[in-house]
């Protein structure tokens, strides 16, 4: 008992030190205005947090359903309702994050610099850099919806199989009380014909007291 106790408590655990983790890695992305690369690396381990949550969370309802508990249950919607809602923070970050570095790379792009030769130069490789990190930002964007969308639909499986478990549950319960009905009314019956065969064998003792006393009466008779 003491071991489910440790190992309900290391999940649960587990989840609280995950999502603070997320939540930790939104905030830096938010407050992030370097390159895109070191974007990807906080992107990185920001999935892989996600991830861990993800694994976490479904330990936890594996808990529940092996020991039957419903409020462990009802703690795993929970914890499923607040991931859904760390994914679209996490995408709503990046989102803003990119933006704002690709409005910063404009804004450096339009900054006037130097004479013109010299500005012309690194103008043109600006606006070339320029081109490429919007594709970047555009490819990763990409990226991040369809892992998004991968995610959801892995949600909405889960989703439809515990409500499919909760019907198989629900029809199990009424079989076993239509069960527990049957035998409980077999029960009666049953006692019911034991007192009737009871009072029967006693009938037939009386009228075979009767029969024998009916007899000696005739003996008596016949012999005085």
């Amino acid at each position: 008992m003491d071991s489910q106790k440790y190992t309900l408590s290391s999940l649960k655990q587990d989840i609280v030190d995950n999502n603070l983790h997320v939540k930790a890695i939104i905030q830096d992305i938010l407050a992030f205005r370097g390159s895109l690369a070191d974007l990807e690396n906080l992107n990185e381990a920001g999935r892989a947090k996600i991830s861990a949550l993800r694994k976490c969370i479904e330990r936890l309802d594996d808990w529940a359903r092996d020991e039957g508990d419903p409020e462990v249950a009802k703690d795993v919607d929970s914890h499923r309702q607040q991931l859904t809602r760390t994914l679209q923070a996490f995408r709503k970050a990046n989102v803003s994050t990119m933006l704002e570095i690709e409005k910063a790379d404009k804004q450096e792009l339009l900054t006037p610099s130097g004479d013109s030769e010299l500005r012309q130069r690194p103008t043109r490789l600006n606006r070339s850099s320029l081109i490429s990190q919007q594709e970047s930002v555009t490819d990763k964007m990409l990226s991040i919806s369809r892992h998004l969308s991968e995610t959801t639909q892995k949600s909405a499986a889960t989703l439809d199989t515990l409500i499919a478990s909760s019907s198989s549950v629900e029809g199990t319960r009424d079989e076993l009380l239509n069960t527990g009905g049957t035998i409980t009314q077999s029960g009666k019956l049953l006692n019911k014909y034991g007192r009737r065969e009871w009072t029967d064998k006693i009938i037939l003792l009386f009228a075979f007291i009767f029969f024998l006393a009916c007899v000696f009466y005739i003996v008596q008779k016949r012999l005085f």
